[in-house]
C-alpha cells in the first residue's frame, strides 16, 4: 500500500437524542461535561472505539484491516504473533532490527495500529507508532442537561445461599413477597446534544505506517456510519449529522512543489476548523452552525440547528470535500 500524500483536517458533528454519548466513570456513569459552562464533551478514545468496532466489523477482523485494540484480549498476544511472524524475539529482549521488523509487521496487519498508532512494548517488544489520524475531544454547540432518570427491573439476580439447582431458586422464589422480586436502577441520559469533533491526518506520519488513501476512505466511512453499528438503550439515537473534510492539496506551478505543499499544508489548521457558534460567532469562520429562525428554548433535534458553509473563505491551496 502507498501511503496518502495530502495533508487534512475535518469537523464532524454528530448528536445524541435521549442518551448518554459518554459515561464519565468518575461521576457514576454521568454524561461527561465542562463544568463550567456546562457543555457536553466526548473523549477521544469513545470516538476511536467505534471507528474500530466498525472496521472490525466492515472487515471481519482479518488482515489488513484487522483490529488491534479489541474488546477483552490481551495485547500481548498479537505482538507475539508478530515476533514469531517475523523470526524476531517472542520472550522479549529484541535487538533494533527485531523491533523494527515486528512493528512494520503489526503495520501491516492492524488498521487501528497504522491509523491511531498504538504503544506495543508492554510484552514481546514491537516499538511504539505514532499515528498519523488523531482526533480531539468532542464538545456540544450548546450546554446540555444531564438527567438521571429511575427505572425499575421486573426480576432480581440474587445469589441465593446454598441453591444449586433450578428447584432450590424456585423454592427461594415462591418464599419471596413480590415487591422484593423487583429492583430498581439509574439511567443516566441527556435529552438532546450537537457535539462537534476535530480531528487531523499527517501524511508525513502516513509515511511511517503505511496509512493509505484505501485506509482514508474506510476511515471516513466509518465516520459516517458507525452509530448504525453501535446501537443499544444507554446510547440513544446517535447519527452523524456532517463531516466537512479539508483536503491540502498545494498551488505551486511545478509539481514536485506542489507535492510537498500537499503534505505540509497551505493554512494554519484553527483557520479551516473554528467555526462560529450562536454564543461564540468567529469573524470570516468557514463553518457557521447556528440556531434555526424562531427557535425558542433549547434545541432538541438536529432541525433545530442550521450548518453554512462559506466557500468563498476556503485558502487557496486546500479544498473542501463535504460528506453527508
Amino acid at each position: 500500500m502507498t501511503a496518502m500524500q495530502n495533508r487534512y483536517e475535518f469537523l464532524y458533528l454528530f448528536d445524541c437524542e435521549n442518551g448518554n454519548p459518554n459515561g464519565d466513570p468518575d461521576a457514576g456513569n454521568s454524561p461527561r461535561i465542562d463544568p463550567e459552562d456546562m457543555h457536553g464533551l466526548v473523549s477521544d478514545v469513545a470516538i476511536k472505539r467505534r471507528v474500530r468496532n466498525y472496521i472490525q466489523t466492515a472487515f471481519g477482523n482479518t488482515a489488513p484491516n484487522a483490529i488491534f485494540v479489541e474488546h477483552a484480549t490481551n495485547l500481548n498476544k498479537p505482538i507475539t504473533a508478530a515476533h514469531v511472524a517475523t523470526n524476531g524475539a517472542p520472550s522479549g529482549g529484541g535487538n533494533r532490527s527485531q523491533v523494527n521488523n515486528a512493528r512494520n509487521w503489526m503495520c501491516q496487519q492492524f488498521f487501528d495500529v497504522r491509523t491511531f498508532g498504538a504503544v506495543m512494548s508492554t510484552g514481546a517488544n514491537a516499538g511504539q507508532v505514532r499515528g498519523p489520524v488523531q482526533v480531539a475531544f468532542s464538545r456540544s454547540i450548546d450546554s446540555i442537561l444531564p438527567m438521571d432518570v429511575s427505572i425499575t427491573r421486573m426480576a432480581v439476580a440474587e445469589k441465593v445461599k446454598d441453591a444449586k439447582t433450578v428447584a432450590d431458586y424456585e423454592k427461594w422464589e415462591n418464599e419471596q413477597e413480590e415487591d422484593k422480586l423487583r429492583t430498581m436502577g439509574r439511567k443516566a441520559l441527556i435529552p438532546y446534544g450537537l457535539y462537534a469533533c476535530k480531528g487531523f491526518v499527517s501524511a508525513h506520519l502516513a509515511k511511517g505506517t503505511g496509512f493509505s488513501d484505501d485506509d482514508l476512505n474506510h476511515l471516513w466511512d466509518a465516520l459516517k456510519t458507525m452509530w448504525d453499528h453501535d446501537r443499544s438503550a444507554s446510547k440513544g439515537m446517535m447519527s452523524c449529522r456532517g463531516l466537512y473534510v479539508f483536503k491540502h492539496v498545494g498551488t505551486d506551478s511545478d509539481e514536485a512543489q506542489r507535492v510537498r505543499q500537499a503534505m505540509l499544508g497551505c493554512a494554519p489548521a484553527h483557520w479551516l476548523l473554528d467555526f462560529s457558534t450562536p454564543k461564540r460567532r468567529i469573524e470570516n469562520a468557514i463553518i457557521e452552525i447556528g440556531h434555526r429562525e424562531g427557535l425558542t428554548g433549547s434545541p432538541r433535534a438536529f432541525a433545530d440547528y442550521a450548518v453554512s458553509i462559506h466557500k468563498d473563505r476556503i485558502p487557496s491551496g486546500v479544498e473542501l470535500i463535504e460528506h453527508r
